[in-house]
């Protein structure tokens, strides 16, 4: 809203040449400014669009408030190709903030230019390839055009050469080249010209092709050629050569070849050169018979065009084979006592020399040479017959004794270079055998262990023979050498004699082996005796009975009770029956258990050595698996045990203690039966539990209905006439099975736990102290019967047996032999008289029919 006339001389139009330069001058204006804006010019003047868009001109200011708008040079202006007219738009603005905004219209105007080449020839020198041969024709076509589109001609120099140009810039060949003739490359200078004189010249190059119309031809005037055989590969035989009359001025490019089928030469393709390639040997066919070979070589050019030569190659012999014979060793055999004089071998039946020419394969046999070859002899270098003139005798000690003899003779050419081969020929000496084996002993003893292991050597036989050499002699066993059990226990090795054993040894069973070893050198044979001691070693186990048993005893068995009366009895094939120790290996947890006796016998009985404490928790174990280990080393004394072979039998027991029996009997006077059933249920059946306590349930509710309406009933009918018996206590219902028994004690054993002598009776198991000044102890021994069938038998024996004394005076017996013994303290196991007192009160209160309290 402020513009104002601040560009002075605008709008304009102005005109520039096309093809300016940068910084041509196009127009020159002045800015005039408000009187006010005395500080100059704020925005200098600028163009600030241009219709056509162009960046072709630029303002520039020529010094105070005169400016000029000039060409930049990029573009470059060109009348033919851009627009003919620019719009540009000029803004200035002064100090004060008034604008100006005018147009400066520029025309470009046109200007004759040289004419212009187009296509390659604008950018590079064309080459134009020309075949020799070829009739006139056009071979290029001229592109050019004049920036004014005006009409243009075109010319052609030097003006000699045989090319012409057209109007239309055509340019034909004037004649048909020779290659061989003309000249081979052509420059011609190729100017266009406009109407008003302008023009522009480029250069065209003509190059005249050579073509391959000539047939090579061969130079070379020699076709036969010598040469001697077995020529190294790469020897030159001969240099084939040819030219071509294309190729005059240029290297030859010609390929030469062997057209015949040949292993024996090559041909350079490049140069024709003919070299071995191949072993040329004469000696062998073809060559034997027909010794010259033809070849046909070809030369041809890239073309195709070719000729032939063919050129012989004779090959002469030369002596370039050693005699030789086959074969090259030969093998002999004469026994020692041969007779001087006898023919061996013709060595010229074998032999021969395979060079053709006669000259070159005569030969002979000379140096006869080896260790002993004063025994052998050739009758002649000619005929080369080997005879033998010693005599050679094994057994003589004057004979070296060597059995095979290797001599060497030369067989050699008689012609230059005397080629030679040596001819080995082994003589093997036969010994003849005269003599027998002979075993260094005439019987054999040999003392092996019973535990020896199978395959063991026990010994070694050796025999000897005479002759020399001395034969290979094998060993075999011939007789008595098996058992009832095994056809054969013994083996001897063929070549050392070497004795071993097959199967085990055994001196309970066969304490000495006989048998006949043989020795043989294939022709003649000698035995003798060999006999084996068996040495007896204890290597048998004890063997126990039983060796498993399952016993159930109460918690509260006494301590050293024979335990169910179980005893063990062993054998042992190789050892004293004194010589068992028996211990308990596994399975004895506390010690509870203990064998007596320990050692010295071969029976032995398990006795409980301290009582089970299962209340304070140190024993959690109801069921023992004992692993019972019986060895056989008890005789054998601390020294020797080290080197003593000790043998071990095992017996596993299986022991169920059964807790807290209701009724306890006694060995002594009389004993009871205690019979106790439980149910066993595994706790992984949760189930039974359940099933269980709903029963339960069930049937108490039941109880409790049937107890209720026997009350009423008894209340009506039954009045009560003792009121004293409601208070009393219900009796406790024990059955007891009474037996006195007259026992007999028959065995004697230490108490494991107070170290005491005390008698035992097998049988019952009923023990006492062995004291000699106090009268006998009533012993108890309790028994737990598998099955309620064997408990009432057991019962109905001992019932039987009469009883000697009354109850009163038992009790009254009884009572002065317990009176000393204390009461025993907590965890300290009871005597067996402290046992047997507590019982038998216990039974005392159960015959008094409950007028007193029962024994704890």
């Amino acid at each position: 809203g402020r513009r104002t006339q601040l560009l002075k001389g605008l709008p304009a139009t102005s005109t520039v040449e096309e093809n300016s330069a940068g910084g041509v001058p196009v127009y020159n204006f002045n800015v005039t400014l408000f009187p006010l804006a005395s500080e100059g010019v704020a925005i200098l003047p600028t163009i600030v669009n241009s219709n056509p868009l162009t960046e072709a001109f630029n303002i520039e200011s020529k010094g105070g408030l005169q400016f000029r708008v000039i060409t930049t040079g990029n573009p470059v202006l060109d009348y033919e190709t851009m627009p003919k007219s620019f719009d540009l738009q000029i803004f200035v603005e002064d100090t004060t903030g008034r604008t100006d905004l005018k147009i400066l219209t520029i025309q470009v105007t046109d200007q004759n230019e040289h004419p212009v080449f187009r296509g390659n020839m604008a950018i590079q020198t064309v080459t134009i390839y020309v075949l020799e041969g070829t009739p006139p024709e056009r071979i290029y076509q001229v592109d050019a055009a004049d920036p004014e589109n005006a009409k243009l001609q075109y010319s052609l120099l030097p003006a000699t050469v045989p090319f012409s140009i057209r109007e239309s810039g055509a340019i034909f060949s004037t004649k048909k080249f020779d290659y061989e003739k003309d000249l081979h490359c052509y420059f011609l200078n190729i100017t266009v010209t406009d109407p008003d004189g302008l023009n522009s010249t480029k250069t065209v190059n003509i190059n005249i092709i050579n073509i391959n119309d000539e047939s090579p031809y061969f130079i070379t005037k020699q076709r036969i050629y010598r040469i001697p055989e077995e020529q190294s590969p790469g020897t030159i035989v001969a240099t084939t050569t040819a030219k071509d009359p294309d190729d005059e001025d240029s290297p030859s490019r010609l390929f030469y070849s062997i057209q015949s089928s040949d292993k024996y030469f090559s041909i350079d393709p490049g140069t024709g050169v003919l070299q071995v390639t191949g072993r040329i040997d004469r000696d062998a066919l073809p060559l034997r018979l027909h010794p010259n070979i033809s070849l046909t070589v070809r030369v041809e050019d890239s073309s195709g065009c070719d000729s032939e030569m063919e050129i012989t190659i004779i090959i002469d012999d030369v002596n370039d084979n050693p005699p030789e014979c086959n074969p090259s060793a030969f093998r002999k055999e004469a026994n020692e006592n041969t007779t001087p004089g006898t023919f061996l071998v013709d060595l010229r039946n074998y032999c021969k020399d395979i060079d053709v020419d006669p000259s070159n394969n005569q030969f002979n046999f000379t140096g006869l040479s080896g260790f002993g070859s004063n025994n052998f002899a050739l009758e002649s270098t000619v005929s080369g017959r080997l005879v033998m003139t010693g005599t050679i005798d094994f057994e003589n000690p004057a004979n070296p004794g060597v059995e095979l003899y290797t001599l060497t003779v030369r067989v050699q050419d008689i012609a230059h270079p005397n080629y030679s081969n040596i001819i080995y020929i082994y003589i093997r000496i036969k010994p003849v055998n005269e003599f027998f084996p002979v075993f260094c002993n005439l019987s054999y003893v040999f003392s092996v262990s019973e535990i020896t292991k199978v395959g063991s050597s026990i010994g070694r036989v050796h025999a000897t023979d005479k002759d020399w050499p001395p034969n290979v002699i094998t060993y075999s066993i011939v007789a008595e050498a098996g058992t009832r059990d095994y056809t054969n226990i013994f083996w001897i090795s063929p070549t050392k004699g070497d004795v071993r054993i097959l199967a085990r040894l055994d001196y309970e069973t066969t304490q000495k082996h006989v048998f006949t070893v043989q020795a043989s050198d294939q022709e003649k044979s000698t035995t003798a005796s060999v006999t084996v001691n068996v040495l007896e070693v204890n290597d048998e186990e004890p063997v126990c009975s039983p060796n498993f048993f399952s016993l159930q005893i109460p918690v509260n068995l006494a301590v050293g009770t024979n335990i169910n009366g179980f005893r063990i009895e062993c054998q042992d094939r190789d050892s004293d029956p004194r010589s068992f120790r028996y211990f308990i290996n596994k399975g004895n947890e506390n010690n509870h258990f203990v064998f007596s006796p320990s050692a010295g016998s071969n029976t032995s009985r398990l006795i409980l050595a301290s009582r089970f404490d299962y209340e304070s928790g140190l024993d959690t174990n109801w069921i023992y698996s004992l692993h019972v280990h019986i060895t056989d080393d008890n005789l054998v004394s601390a020294r020797d045990k080290t080197t003593h072979l000790v043998k071990t039998g095992t017996v596993t027991l299986s022991i169920r203690v059964i807790p807290n029996p209701t009724t306890a009997t006694t060995t002594t006077p009389a004993f009871t039966v205690v019979t106790k059933k439980e149910n066993v249920y595994s706790p992984s059946a949760w189930y039974v539990p359940f099933v269980i306590t709903l029963g339960s349930l069930l049937l108490l509710g039941l109880l409790g209905y049937l107890g209720l309406l026997l009350l009423t009933w008894l209340c009506t009918h039954c009045p009560p006439r003792f009121l004293s018996v409601e208070k009393k206590k219900p009796k406790k219902e024990v059955v007891v099975t009474m037996t006195k028994l007259d026992t007999v004690f028959d065995g004697e054993a230490r108490d494991p736990v107070t170290g005491r002598i005390y008698e035992f009776n097998t049988r019952s198991g009923a023990r006492r102290w062995k004291k000699s000044n106090e009268p006998l102890q009533p012993k108890l021994a309790m028994q737990i019967m598998p099955s309620a069938t064997e408990n009432s038998g057991q019962g109905m024996d001992r019932a039987d047996a009469p009883s000697k004394k009354e109850p009163s005076e038992k009790r009254k017996e009884l009572t002065a032999a317990t009176k000393p013994a204390a009461k025993p303290s907590a965890g300290q196991p009871e005597t067996p008289g402290q046992a047997g007192l507590r019982l038998q009160k216990k039974k005392e209160a159960s015959e008094d029919g409950g007028l007193s309290s029962p024994a704890p």
